[in-house]
């Protein structure tokens, strides 16, 4: 095995010259979350139940196109990717049948990526369970096997599913998330980490139903793992670990009431049951539940809605259904076709009274009081334990990016045998005002992880006011999660594996003006908190190879991708003049000979123009860059030293790195830092430091096409011991107007806030 090219010093990556790395990372991709074969994006009924007999191979794209993909990326910056990969991608079939031909595919594409230097870590990803409950992640047999039938779903709201939908084009946006506290996701989440504990009845092939879960999705990991691992060349060298699982759900894991909505329950949308209500309609009865609606200043209820199966039960019918299909055998006192709470005592169905509301609050043997905080330092750990002896009875060097749920407080593990040197501290943070309403709030937003720690005597004290707060606001709920990693969990990198915007803002205004200018915005408002949070990267979300304009990501009506086919590409080279001001300082460049492990040094001087301006086209024809001036920017790739603080000011292209060393940088092992071109031309790029001498070079990538070649612009810095700084002045970019009346629009979204006061309610 090839000797490893990142190491976890502390709170910091490291290479073999001991630099400092930075990963700046991508999440690839979308598609992998639907099958390639029958292509199946969740707009489609085709064929969706016929879940068994799916292949996943060409996810998250072919071999054929993996250069374009990789290439694409490289040139845009990334060193890193989360490689995203599903349960039923391995074991769609049936329990133990495992796709090889898609391990097979992994390994190849992994292979690929190697050749392009890219970091990896591996994604084993879910949202909401599975694509039958509404996400993706688990085979559809997993949903029967905990007793439940997923084609009854619809009429039962025991999940909302876009396949099942009515008309798949009006699937409410975002209410896929809704359904992490709907029937199908809340008793699934809640078998898979403490069925023991609170559902001891159900017993399948011997065992809970906690562990027959847990441990046929840790061997399918594992088993695409041991594939990876005998390549023989990936582990080390390109793959650097495996993160826990994507978003983890407590399920009703800790509910302080079944017959009440808990005031935690941060997301409302559309029908909005209490647990209990939701059991009832899975079980046939008729329910009028509140509605609620996301507006400019937060979830609101707007009214009821009669929710009605007509008798239709969510569960598996016992006259229809047949265990032996899949191999495995219930245990009899698991009776098939009623609600498993309603066995357990939780509710009579006789009464259709609540007798347990409690029930999930207290540990059923020791009386302890269960909570978020229980859930994370107690269930997650033990599942956490075993996904972990898995991968490293493989490959004992992995790195375990340890993923807790969104904005919960982390696990008290630091001191304990979980704190180990090869642990990385995996976050998300998404502004949720912007997801929801798919609209950039300019001017204010909410410190909502202040509001969740109980930092404000009122919500409307977390609200913030002006542009540049609106970033601090985000920096500083990422330096805060950062900090409250060290805190609980001990020195190690802080990595935020999810972070993005939605592309389709403002009614996909964009895709008819090819004014990306709120996207703009937002990716740099994001990117600034990122880079003054004094984490040690990102990968973000996403990148989506089939991405369009009308269907977003071709998963529930999300459209995150930082690309699209459809949009004109960022030049690779100098934007051409009268598309940017350029900034009044320039810089001359020495370019040396290359390294033996780079095909080719150019001289800068050499590159080619950027496509010419836009003026007389078509709107169809002035489809803009998809916002990549703002994600397309410099950073640290590995600093001799310890890096102290670095952004990119993409107003004025202005790029600042400061560091401290306590000796001489190597010759042979400069720091080294990603200038994209398009920001920093050679020509027009000014360059001081504190101290030393520094260089830029070109270095050639594969182009996407045959016979096109472009390059990684690298800047290359040698200095002395003590404190220094760089900074690198580029090209002013010309600004262009917001989407029109954007501005006036959030202006009375902050009267109307402020107005509103104590009376505000935050996501």
């Amino acid at each position: 095995m090839s000797p490893l090219r990142l190491r976890i010093d502390g709170a910091t990556f490291r290479d073999p010259q001991n630099r400092e790395v930075t990963l700046h990372g991508i999440n690839i991709a979308g598609d992998t979350k639907l099958p390639a074969k029958p292509d199946q994006p969740s707009h489609s009924k085709d064929g969706f139940f016929d879940g068994d007999h799916v292949s996943f191979v060409n996810r998250p794209f072919s071999i054929e196109d993996a250069h374009t993909h990789f290439a694409r990326l490289k040139r845009w910056g990334y060193n890193t990717i989360r490689y995203i990969f599903t349960w039923e991608c391995i074991e769609h079939e049936g329990p133990g049948k495992y796709d090889e031909e898609f391990c097979q595919h992994t390994v190849q594409l992994l292979r690929i990526a190697k050749g392009y230097g890219f970091y990896v870590f591996m994604d084993p990803h879910q949202d909401v369970w599975s694509r039958f409950t509404g996400g993706s992640g688990a085979p559809m047999w997993t949903v029967y096997a905990c007793g439940l039938d997923p084609q009854k779903f619809h009429d039962t709201q025991a999940a909302l599913v876009q396949n099942t939908w009515p008309e798949p084009s009006e699937f409410p946006k975002m209410i896929w998330a809704t359904n992490y506290t709907r029937l199908a996701c809340q008793v699934i989440f809640t078998m898979f980490f403490a069925g023991k504990d609170f559902l001891p009845k159900c017993i399948i092939d011997g065992v809970n139903i906690q562990d027959w879960l847990q441990d046929h999705f840790v061997a399918a990991c594992r088993h695409l793992a041991q594939r990876i691992h005998e390549a023989g060349d990936l582990h080390g060298d390109v793959v650097i670990g495996y993160e826990t699982v994507n978003e983890p759900n407590k399920g009703l894991i800790g509910h302080p009431d079944l017959g009440e909505i808990p005031k935690e329950q941060n997301l409302k949308k559309g029908t909005t049951p209490t647990a209990f209500q939701a059991m009832l309609s899975g079980s046939g009865r008729a329910i009028e539940v509140p509605t609620w609606e996301f507006g400019g200043m937060g979830p609101y209820k707007s009214g009821t809605e009669l929710v009605d199966p007509r008798g239709m039960t969510a569960w598996l019918d016992p006259d229809t259904w047949d265990d032996t299909k899949y191999g495995w055998k219930r245990s009899p006192d698991w009776e098939l076709g009623s609600d498993v709470f309603a066995q357990h005592g939780i509710w009579n169905p006789t009464s259709d009274t609540l007798l347990e509301p409690n029930y999930f609050s207290k540990h059923p043997s020791t009386g302890e009081e269960v909570d978020p905080e229980y859930f994370i330092n107690n269930y997650f750990l033990d599942y956490y334990r075993k996904y972990r002896h898995a991968i490293r009875s493989l490959w004992p060097e992995a790195m375990m990016f340890f993923q807790p749920s969104p904005f919960d407080i982390p696990p008290r593990i630091k001191g304990t045998d979980i704190d180990e040197n090869n642990l990385v501290f995996a976050s998300h943070f998404y502004d949720g005002i912007t997801l929801i309403t798919k609209k950039w709030n300019r001017y204010w937003n909410v410190d909502v992880l202040g509001v969740l720690r109980g930092r404000y005597s009122n919500p409307a004290f977390a609200l913030k006011v002006g542009e540049q707060a609106v970033r601090n606001c985000f920096r500083d709920q990422l330096s805060e999660i950062r900090k409250e990693g060290y805190e609980y969990m001990g020195s190690h990198p802080c990595i935020y594996t999810e972070i993005g915007i939605p592309y389709d803002m403002n009614d996909k205004q964009s895709y008819t003006t090819g004014d990306y200018f709120s996207q703009s915005l937002a990716i740099d408002a994001n990117h600034f908190a990122v880079e003054g949070s004094k984490a040690q990267g990102y990968t973000w979300w996403v990148y989506t190879a089939s991405n369009s304009h009308y269907w977003g990501d071709n998963w529930n009506g999300e459209d995150l991708s930082i690309y699209c086919s459809e949009d004109r590409q960022l030049p690779t080279s100098a934007p051409a003049p009268g598309e940017l001001s350029p900034a009044p300082s320039s810089s001359s460049l020495t370019p040396r000979v290359s390294p033996d492990n780079l095909k080719k040094t150019l001289s800068v001087e050499s590159m080619s123009a950027s496509p010419s301006s836009l003026s007389g086209r078509t709107p169809a024809e002035k489809a803009g860059f998809r916002a990549a001036e703002a994600f397309v920017r410099p950073y640290p790739i590995a600093l001799h030293g310890k890096l102290d603080a670095y952004g990119f000011d993409l107003k004025q292209s202005l790029f600042t790195v400061s560091l401290t060393t306590s000796s001489q940088v190597p010759d042979d092992a400069p720091s080294e830092m990603f200038l994209p071109a398009f920001h920093f031309p050679a020509q027009q790029t000014h360059v001081e430091v504190s101290s030393g001498k520094w260089e830029m070079r070109t270095i050639e990538v594969e182009g996407e096409t045959k016979g096109e070649d472009a390059g990684i612009q690298v800047l290359k810095w040698w200095y002395g011991a003590g404190e220094q700084k760089i900074s690198v002045r580029g090209v002013k970019r010309q600004r262009g107007a917001g989407i029109a009346g954007g501005e006036a629009e959030d202006e009375g979204y902050l009267k109307q806030y402020v107005e509103m006061g104590k009376q505000c309610a935050v996501m």
